[in-house]
């Protein structure tokens, strides 16, 4: 179903049924997010998501689709869960991104692909009305018009055009994706914890209209007063890399 395993401060999920394509059940999204918590805390200071064979996922399982109430999306309380983790969440996408896995994708705060994948949401196909949290996520990210197009239109993008919409950072060869991600991944985790964890909550309050600005003076002032922020300082007087501590 998925595998899971840590490297230094990294955290990997990795969606593990090829032969469907990763489709996701029920029982697969709650281990992705329970394999997040876990890698919370475990210490990790970011996590990588990704999937085995020739697609990163297929989407929600058709099977339970068709034999179950999805009225109450479980992909959508996925995709918030992903979104609201304090640890910065890079997909890699291996392969060909398909319906409700495009949610998982937009929630994560990274987006690395492989060259010759394909990004696609068939619902208007299916007679399926996406999640409005799906949709209005693609919107606040990447604007309307491309949101219009990935759900109305049911359109079909190529590597090369997801880049080009920002809707993935780089694309690589699908040998040395898991490097460049894992790679992507390090630089992130040797970052100040306190500071990027905060800076994620406050930016992902913005989009969505719920920032404190009590809460975020707060979030500042803790940054200000950390060891961190002193080893920082001292680091780069000194002409080193600094070490961070998350305090």
């Amino acid at each position: 179903m998925i595998d899971t395993r840590q490297e230094g401060l990294v955290g990997w999920i990795v969606l593990n049924d090829p032969e469907r394509h990763n489709a996701l059940t029920r029982a697969a999204m709650s281990a992705v997010a329970e394999a997040l918590e876990a890698h919370r805390a475990a210490g990790c200071r970011a996590v990588v998501l990704t999937g085995r064979g020739r697609s990163f996922s297929a989407g929600a399982s058709l099977k339970e689709v068709g034999s179950e109430d999805w009225t109450e999306n479980p992909l959508t309380t996925l995709a918030s869960t992903i979104e609201a983790c304090p640890l910065p969440v890079v997909a890699a996408l291996n392969g060909g991104t398909y319906g409700g896995a495009v949610d998982i994708a937009l929630a994560c705060d990274f987006r690395l692909g492989a060259e010759g994948m394909r990004l696609t949401v068939p619902a208007a196909r299916l007679g399926i009305h996406y999640p409005a949290e799906g949709l209005a996520r693609a919107a606040r990210l990447f604007g309307l018009q491309v949101a219009r197009r990935i759900f109305l239109a049911a359109e079909s993008f190529p590597a090369e055009s997801l880049l080009t919409l920002g809707l993935v950072e780089s694309l690589h060869p699908v040998e040395e994706l898991e490097q460049a991600a894992g790679d992507f991944a390090d630089h992130l985790a040797a970052l100040a914890p306190l500071a990027v964890q905060g800076m994620k909550q406050t930016l992902r309050e913005t989009l969505d209209g719920s920032a404190d600005a009590g809460r975020v003076r707060g979030r500042i002032a803790e940054c200000f007063a950390s060891d961190d922020h002193r080893e920082g300082l001292a680091a780069q007087k000194e002409k080193r890399a600094p070490e961070f501590r998350g305090r």
